[in-house]
This record gives C-alpha cells, structure tokens and sequence, in this order.
C-alpha cells in the first residue's frame, strides 16, 4: 500500500512539474508572437503545426528549405521544443573531435632524380584522391609527426613535503623530421602545436583543439605560422578533407534558443565568419534539431573560408562522407514515440482496452503540448486502466502488450528510426539533394557513391523501445542496403541482414559491397550491386570474431581486422566466387588491441612488396599476403607504435617515443630516432 502511495506521490509530482514546463513554454511561445507577431510568422507556425498534427498533407524529411527571419527560426525552435521535448538553453556542443580505405596509394611525386624517392606511400583514406587527417604525414623527404600524450611518472617520494613538488609537464610538440634518406633521419623542428595534419603542397595544417594553424614548411627547419582559425567553445568538428589544393570543413554548434542566429563558427585571425539566419537550411518537416551544420572551403594558402552553407539538423549518429563530387552529412531522425505507440493500438491492440481508452490515447497526439507531456500522460492512463484490472486480467494484459509490441515493433521498427541526409554538391557549393533513410549508419564507410549512386549500409532495431510502459525490451535489430539516386530518392534495398546483429564494418568497390555483422559470430556478407534497384546478397560466411576494419587488397581478396577472443584477428577473405566467399587464411596476433580498430589511418598496405603494417600495444607487426597466406614477416618491439609509411623501398615505424626504419629488402633495421 506504501509502495503505491509513493508511485502516485511520484508521479503526481512529474505531472505537476510537467504541466508547469507547459505553462513556461506556453508563455514564452506567446511571448514570441507578441513580440515578434507578424502574418509571415504565424501563418509559418501554423503550418509547421499543422505538419505534426496531421491537420495539413506531411512533409517528408527530404524537403528543405531556408529561414525567412530569425523570427522564423525561433517560431520552429519554439514547436520543435514542444513536439519533441528538446531544451536548447544552456548546453554546450561536445566535443566530438575529427573522425576516425583505396589502400595507401603511392604519391605521383614525379622526383627521382638526384637521390630523390620515387615512390611515397600516403594516409590511408576512404577514396583515392581525398586525403583526410591524421596525426603523421609526409612529402618524400619530410615527415610530420603530431605525437600522442606522454604520461609523467615519477617516483614515490622518500620524504612527504616532496610529494608537493610536481615536475613540470611539457605537452608533446608537433615533429618535423628528415626522413629520407634513411641515414639522414634526424628532427629538424618542433612546432609548440599538436592536432591531427593535412599536408596542401608546402602548407602544413594543424587541426589543434582550438584553432586550425596554417604552417609553411618549405624550409622545414624554419616553420612559418601563415594563418590561423579560432573557433568558439561551442564549435567542434565533424569532419574535414583535402581535395584539389582545397580543404573541406564540416563544422557544428549547438543551437542557442534566445540568439540561435547569427552563428559564428570560427574567427579568421581577427574576423569573424558570420552565418545568418536567412542563410540556413532546415527541414520543412521539424526535427528534432539541437545542432548548426556548416559545411565550408578553406583555402590552405590564407585561412580564408571561399565557400560555405549551412543547415539544422541533429549531431546524434552523424557522419562525414565525401565523395568526388559531394559532401553527404548524415543526422539523426525519431519518430513520435506516442505516436508509434497509438499507431500500435489501432493495428495490434484494439481487444486489450476498452474503445474509450484507445480514444483517450489517439486524442494525445493533437493535443499541443510537448512529448515528454504526452509520454507523461501516456504513462498516466496506461498505470490507472491496469491497476483498475484483477490481479488475473492485469497479468494477461502485459505479457499480450510485450508480446504484441515486440512483433509491431519488428514489422515497424523502420518507420520510428531515421537518418536524415543532406548533399552539398562541390560545383556550386549548396544542398542539391537532401532524402533520408532507416535506421542509423555506423561510420563514414557505410557511405558510398558509385555513378551517382549513393550506398548506404544501416543498422535499425538497435533503439530500447519499451519506455518503461510495458517492462521493455531491446528490440530486434537488423541490417540494410539502400541505394539511392542523385536526388536521394530510394531506388533499391536489400533487408534483414544478420537479424539480432549489428554492423561492425561495411566496404563498398565499385559494384560490389562487404558487410560485417557480428553479435556471437562473424557472418560476412558480399553484396552484387551491379544493377542499383536490385541490389543482391550473393554470399555469406559466418565464422568467430568479427572484422571491423575491411581493407580491398586485389578484385577479388579483402582484408578483415577485428578481433576474436578478445585478441587481434586478421581475415583474409576470397571473394572470387561472391555466391561462396571463404577465409583463405587468419592469424590470432597476441594483442588485445591495435589503432586499426579505433582509426583507418592506422593502416598500412605496400602492394609492391605484397605486406601490411599494423600497430599492437606491444610494438609495430609487418604482415606478408603472398600466395595467399598471412605470414610475420617482422615484429618490431621496444616502440610504442601508431604508424607506419614507406619511401621508396624503406618502411618508417612512427612510434610516440621513436622511428625505426627498416629496409623492405631484407627487413633488417638501417636506423632508428629517439623522439
């Protein structure tokens, strides 16, 4: 009887709270309309409205367009707070720092005479051409080195007072160093900045946690700083590229309800870069948006932005992905959970409560308060109806809803998860498509254009869906293709993909994609994308472990890395035969961890001596591929290891405290560089 007392104390406080946030966000909604009242605003409002109460036709996800006034902005921040519950006062943008391929393609540097190398290795990136950041780059006779962290340890103190005394700690330099040739190595400057790097011709740019720094390094013994670019507290960056001399930025900021316009990314030494609210796109059907996207060219010469545009959307899930043509940005999308809900009752459930009690809950929908109101009062009439049933009829009742939900939600479960798409085409620099897809993506790899296709691996079903209604329950998950056209119209699919898994590595080359998913085992699915409306899963492996980097070393043979019994696994997969792929051969590496499953970048393939480089915890691993067997061909320890490039036929190990070279020849060391 206490127990109950409680409940109902409880929740008659939550009510009571409830209604009171509707009553503030009721008067400052009038207040907007008082201040700023003006036919344009309100017939804006009632049409947004309009869209969520069903009382005009649905907008779909794919239509966009721009703010009017700051008004208009404020007006749909205004109903997206009420219609999805998000609070926009007082929240700072998290960090969410840069993200995390064709294999490293030997750099066209046309040197080769006097002594010059001929053959230089580059990040390892998702799509030839377009390089991406990484904490070491190189020209052919520099490296770049942005170390990690090097953690203080100091004694235990003999007498107490010196425990007070803390040495000094000198946050690591960024490195720049001769490299070639090889017995030349030695460190020719450091740069008090550290950051992941791009590399533009003789312009290095260091991505620090606070700004962009443009270096010349055309004399790497004489840095020169050129340039710089502040950003606010607020802005972090989702993603960044290089491509034709030209740097791509893709920037975020969370949304400020009292001023959410004009934002201002980043300075440019002492100006500001201003966006304005007439200048932002947003969804005409409202989402919940927390978060400013700019998308902007960067010129590595001056620091100048050329270009940029910008847009609403939400920062959960979202992923960079740049293709030869556009820049695709991915946000997160819900459903109306009380919505799906009653959508639940009409199909599925109509016997378990009286006619009157469903009415009660399809009327909550067109009530204009927020969701979190309506969750409330969900909640509330859910509670009352089966603490007014026998103890008999009450059981019956929640284990046939659990049930029931579970099945709709299987049926359904693509229609509450979305992931919105937006496309910025490079000619003219502004949205050309925008279109949206289930479920959610896992990373950049699980996009990808191909003659103007756009590919998509998704997962959807991983959301928690019970709410605390019904007891609750993870909903069955499961895994997509979808191909979509030039206008980010869905064109072909390909569904259900390892049921209960998730994915945990995705490829796409040319007209064929690889899929990991993996919950006990590995199944490994190759996908014939050949004719885009009818995309096909051709074969599948299920094997232990799980791959979640996938590297194309030839047409027809791909790498895995992952893990299986909580070491590093290396897969080396036939794909000859896409009706029967099978493992050609694996080796169990004693790590439990290397960068490659954290970070791409880590990842090193030289196909001129057929190896791969991979670091460990414990030192560097070259691997051979040669005749179809994965072979050590050398450990490299003593090295706290994070990457690996090649000059010529000189394999450098760039590791936090050194570098070792090793020559590809005889994989003897020829020299090594305290760091």
């Amino acid at each position: 009887m206490l127990k109950e007392i409680d409940k109902k104390l409880a929740f008659t406080i939550i009510l009571s709270l409830t209604v009171i946030s509707i009553l503030i966000t009721a008067l400052s909604y009038e207040t907007l309309l008082c201040e700023e009242a003006s036919q344009p605003i309100i017939s804006f409002v009632k049409k947004i409205t309009g869209l969520i109460s069903g009382a005009v036709p649905k907008a779909e996800l794919k239509d966009i367009k721009k703010f009017a006034s700051e008004a208009e902005f404020k007006a749909y921040l205004v109903v997206v707070s009420e219609s999805t519950g998000i609070n926009y006062a007082g929240v700072k943008m998290r960090e969410i720092g840069l993200e995390n391929a064709p294999s490293a393609t030997p750099m066209p540097t046309g040197m080769g005479a006097g002594g010059e190398p001929e053959r230089v290795s580059e990040t390892n990136v998702q799509v030839a051409g377009i390089d991406e950041p990484d904490i070491v780059k190189t020209d052919g006779k520099e490296i770049y080195f942005s170390p990690g962290y090097n953690w203080v340890y100091w004694r235990e103190p003999i007498i107490w007072e010196e425990s007070r005394i803390i040495p000094p700690y000198k946050e690591p330099g960024l490195k720049l160093i001769k490299a070639f040739p090889p017995a030349d190595l030695k460190l020719d400057a450091e740069i008090d900045k550290r950051g992941d790097l791009l590399l533009a011709k003789n312009i290095l740019l260091v991505f620090s946690d606070k700004a962009i720094y443009g270096y010349n390094v055309s004399n790497p013994k004489a840095p020169e700083k050129k340039w710089e670019v502040k950003w606010d507290n607020n802005t972090s960056i989702v993603g960044a590229r290089l491509y034709k001399d030209k740097v791509y930025l893709v920037t975020a900021n969370y949304i400020n309800s009292v001023r959410p316009c004009p934002i201002v990314p980043l300075k440019i030494g002492d100006t500001p870069l201003e966006i304005e609210c007439t200048d932002i796109y947003h969804p005409v059907l409202p989402v919940a948006a927390d978060t400013m996207f700019v998308s902007m060219v960067l010129n590595p010469e001056s620091g100048q932005v050329e270009k940029k545009v910008s847009f609403i959307g939400s920062i959960s899930s979202s992923v960079v992905y740049m293709s030869g043509t556009a820049i695709y940005v991915t946000y997160r999308y819900e459903k109306d959970l009380v919505g799906f809900f009653g959508d639940f009752l009409k199909k599925k459930g109509k016997d378990l409560f009286p006619a009157e009690m469903i009415e009660k809950i399809n009327k909550l929908n067109s009530y204009d308060i927020s969701q979190n109101a309506k969750f409330t009062e969900l909640f509330y009439l859910l509670e009352k109806y089966l603490y007014s049933l026998e103890n008999d009829e009450q059981l019956r009742i929640e284990n046939e809803l659990t049930n029931r939900m579970k099945d709709y939600y299987k049926e359904y479960r693509r229609d509450l998860e979305k992931t919105g798409i937006v496309k910025i085409g490079l000619d003219g620099f502004d949205i050309s498509a925008s279109g949206s897809v289930p479920g959610y993506p896992l990373n950049q790899f699980s996009l990808d254009e191909y003659n103007g296709n756009l590919r998509m691996a998704i997962t959807v079903g991983e959301s928690w869906w019970g709410w605390g209604l019904i007891g609750g329950s993870a909903g069955e998950s499961a895994n997509d293709i979808y191909v979509l056209d030039k206008n980010l119209n869905i064109i072909g699919e390909i569904k259900d993909l390892g049921l209960t898994e998730r994915i945990y590595s995705a490829r796409f080359v040319e007209d064929k994609g690889y899929l990991v998913t993996f919950r006990q085992t590995d199944p490994f699915y190759v996908l014939d994308l050949s004719n885009p409306k009818k995309p096909e899963m051709k074969g599948e492996l299920k094997i232990p472990g799980y791959s979640s980097y996938l590297h194309p070393i030839s047409k027809d043979r791909i790498l895995g890395i992952g893990q299986e019994s909580w070491q590093v696994k290396i897969s080396l997969f036939d794909v000859s035969s896409p009706a029967n792929p099978s493992e050609k051969a694996k080796y169990i590496l004693d790590e439990s961890w290397s960068d490659i499953l954290s970070t791409h970048h880590a990842f090193l393939l030289d196909s001129k001596h057929q190896i791969f480089f991979l670091p460990g915890s414990r030192g560097g691993y070259v691997f051979s591929y040669k005749n179809d067997e994965l072979k050590l061909t050398k450990a490299v320890s003593g090295i706290s290891a994070r990457r690996a490039i090649y000059i010529n036929d000189y394999l450098y190990i760039v590791g936090d405290d050194k570098i070792v070279v090793l020559n590809e020849l005889d994989w003897q060391r020829v020299n090594e560089l305290e760091l």
